[in-house]
């Protein structure tokens, strides 16, 4: 009888102490030995976000949202294409040249809850289904990349011509649209031709609130192009269940997120690591934190940058904040306060010159790649390059057709 006891109490201490960790773990520990974004890195993140919501609105010349407006000329949108014309191949996108900026940018919005076609393209995937460029791909959100390059490709490759081959090509989305504009980057690195031979270096794409499309080893691959924006305890980048798993039960997320914690406590850090079909948010992450754990209210944002290549938001936060924190409106909203933050932040202790700032940190951003290119081939991560411009492997790396089904 006493053994049975004290077999109850240290199962029952056992089960406290997790619960207690994992009820006491918040987003902002993810990012905790990350360093701060500086200025340069982060200025056009909200920009991108207010590009991805312009999508929503049906006519720029009379926003609904933000307050304050998008900031950015309606007579600057090249395209804007509805479900109607994609026909469910992709979510509605616009095309926006900002010659301010000397920017051709791509802009795709995200999720809808009531639109068929958008659930046909997360479920059109099976783990391990898709192989790509040496890696695991989302298999529908792939498909729906490479019918976006087929059908504006042109379009691109003329903009960038027309205005001197000097303009950078950004590919924007958020949710579902940043999965496509993830893969739809990695698609034109790999096939730089097709929009005239644009440089690497000219090729970037921010995802917000990023879905988990691709394997570690090409997240880590395409850090230097794919940055991903995600605040504070967002659910999706840290949910390793398959999209289609997710959104089959968005009307009970709290019970499946809680269920993937419970699994997720059982799984070796390392088998979770060699799972080469296991996918990952994509590229560099910028976490934006804004909560401190047992303090009401908001604090004034800050930023924090890293490629982690172990570690790299694999825990689910508890939170009530887990699902709002995933919306584009509030992704915009933070990263204004924290672009303006560092603004604020940069007049009062600068030292030295702003371009020499800004060379500094370029450096500082291509060794961070290279430091993690090569943590993960030291981690024996499959199929893992010590370069980001090593050859792709082409074992089963066809991109798929639009007649596959």
């Amino acid at each position: 009888m006493s053994l049975c006891c004290g077999v109850e109490s240290v199962v029952i201490l056992g089960f406290g102490r997790w619960a207690w960790k994992r009820c006491t773990y918040i987003g902002a520990n993810d990012s905790a030995n990350w360093t701060l974004a500086t200025l340069g890195e982060f200025e056009p993140i909200p920009r991108m976000c207010r590009l991805v919501l312009a999508v929503y609105e049906p006519d720029l010349n009379s926003p609904l949202f933000p307050q304050h407006g998008y900031r950015l000329n309606p007579d600057w949108v090249i395209k804007r294409v509805t479900y109607e014309q994609t026909q469910g191949r992709a979510p509605p996108y616009i095309i926006y040249i900002d010659h301010d900026h000397k920017e051709i940018v791509l802009a795709i919005r995200g999720l809808n809850l009531y639109k068929e076609s958008d659930y046909k393209t997360l479920l059109d995937n099976r783990l391990g289904m898709q192989m790509f460029d040496g890696g695991f791909v989302h298999h529908g959100l792939l498909k729906s990349a490479v019918w976006l390059l087929k059908e504006e490709g042109e379009i691109l490759k003329r903009l960038w011509e027309e205005n001197g081959k000097v303009y950078g090509m950004v590919f924007a989305g958020h949710s579902l649209g940043s999965g496509v504009a993830a893969l739809l980057a990695v698609i034109v690195v790999n096939h730089r031709d097709t929009l005239g031979g644009i440089p690497r270096e000219k090729i970037r794409c921010y995802a917000m609130a990023p879905a988990r499309c691709m394997s570690l080893n090409l997240a880590v691959k395409y850090a230097d192009v794919i940055h991903s924006i995600i605040l504070q305890d967002d659910f999706l980048p840290r949910t390793a269940t398959p999209l289609e798993d997710i959104f089959k039960s968005i009307f009970c997320l709290p019970c499946l997120l809680f269920l993937v914690c419970l699994r997720d406590t059982f799984i070796p850090e390392g088998r979770k690591l060699r799972d080469q079909r296991r996918l990952y948010a994509p590229g560099r992450m910028y976490h934006i934190v804004e909560r401190k754990f047992c303090r009401c209210g908001r604090f004034p944002p800050e930023v924090r940058t890293a490629i982690p290549v172990d570690g790299r938001f694999e825990h689910i936060v508890l939170s009530c904040n887990a699902t709002s924190d995933h919306g584009i409106i509030w992704i915009e909203r933070e990263s204004q306060k924290a672009l303006e933050k560092i603004k604020e932040i940069n007049s009062e202790t600068i030292t030295t010159p702003p371009g020499v700032q800004k060379f500094e940190r370029m450096q500082t951003i291509e060794q961070e790649h290279r430091d993690a290119l090569e943590r993960a081939v030291s981690l024996n991560i499959p199929h893992a390059v010590a370069t980001a411009d090593a050859e792709p492997c082409m074992d089963n790396g066809t991109v798929p057709s639009q007649s596959e089904g």
